[in-house]
């Protein structure tokens, strides 16, 4: 590990990535896309048109000095699902701290499924993300993300990570949800409180905003008693919200995948590949 002045001299990295997405005859099609740096955007076509859109990392992860950007519009009336193609990693920062900004934005009548792979935290990470969804005034959304405390192959336990992880969804410029999630050191230390995260390792959110989004709620209770998962569901005027938490990614996961295949009414995107049971 280099020390000293060497140190401030090594390469950080940097990405953007954006992505538009229209209709035209009907038919969702490519209308804009730039990449600079680490930051890459995949559309897998399937034989017809784009139904998902894939962003990746190419730099493998994160780390004090590094910055990433994902961006996206989707056109009036179109449905579309946006993801990670691997789970992000935040690596011990020697300086600074890695920033990440997701600006995602759905037009008049259009729906955005923003389900990226989880983010892993190591040991001494200094990460700092904001995501960002917008809505026109009839556009819907549904939101997923997840946390990873430490690398549990490894053994890993966290005590000077630091994390702020904001997220908001906004409504014709109009703030309808917001949530931020602060970790450090002291949260850390004190984390098996059941104010914070108990003796879970694994944490994640889920956000359906929509006209009607309340109605969802009873499809779902039935789902929501897991064993291996604390699961909690709030619904409101629109939105619905549930919080995961879990010792371990997988059972998380799972979870993860009943909860949002029936808010989705189909599976979830290739990448996530759920091989196993999830009835």
């Amino acid at each position: 590990m280099l020390d000293g002045p060497e140190a401030a001299t090594l390469q950080r990295s940097h990405g953007e990535a954006k992505v538009a997405i229209a209709m035209r005859g009907g038919r969702a099609a490519l209308s804009g896309l730039y990449q600079r740096g680490s930051a890459k955007a995949f559309l897998p076509l399937g034989g017809g048109a784009p139904a998902e859109v894939v962003f990746l990392n190419t730099s493998g992860g994160l780390t004090g000095g590094d910055s990433l950007r994902f961006s996206l519009t989707v056109a009036p009336d179109l449905t579309l699902t946006a993801t990670t193609q691997t789970a992000e990693r935040a690596y011990a920062a020697s300086s600074g701290q890695a920033r990440v900004e997701v600006a995602l934005e759905v037009a008049q009548a259009g729906r955005l499924d923003w389900l990226p792979q989880e983010t892993i935290l190591f040991e001494n990470s200094h990460l700092h993300r904001k995501t960002t969804i917008t809505l026109a005034t009839d556009a819907s959304c549904l939101m997923a993300e997840t946390l990873v405390l430490g690398r549990h192959a490894m053994g890993e336990t966290l005590s000077a990570a630091r994390l702020i992880d904001q997220r908001q969804i906004l409504r014709s410029g109009r703030p309808v949800w917001s949530d931020t999630l602060a970790l450090g050191p002291g949260a850390l230390a004190d984390g098996n409180l059941p104010a914070l995260l108990g003796a879970a390792r694994c944490y994640a959110v889920i956000a359906f905003v929509t006209q009607g989004a309340e109605d969802a709620a009873s499809a779902l209770r039935p789902l929501l008693a897991n064993p291996d998962c604390d699961t909690a569901l709030s619904a409101w005027n629109g939105r619905l919200i549930l919080r995961l938490a879990a010792p371990a990614l997988w059972p998380l996961k799972q979870q993860m995948a009943r909860l949002l295949s029936q808010l989705r009414g189909r599976p979830l995107p290739r990448v996530w590949q759920m091989n196993g049971d999830i009835a």
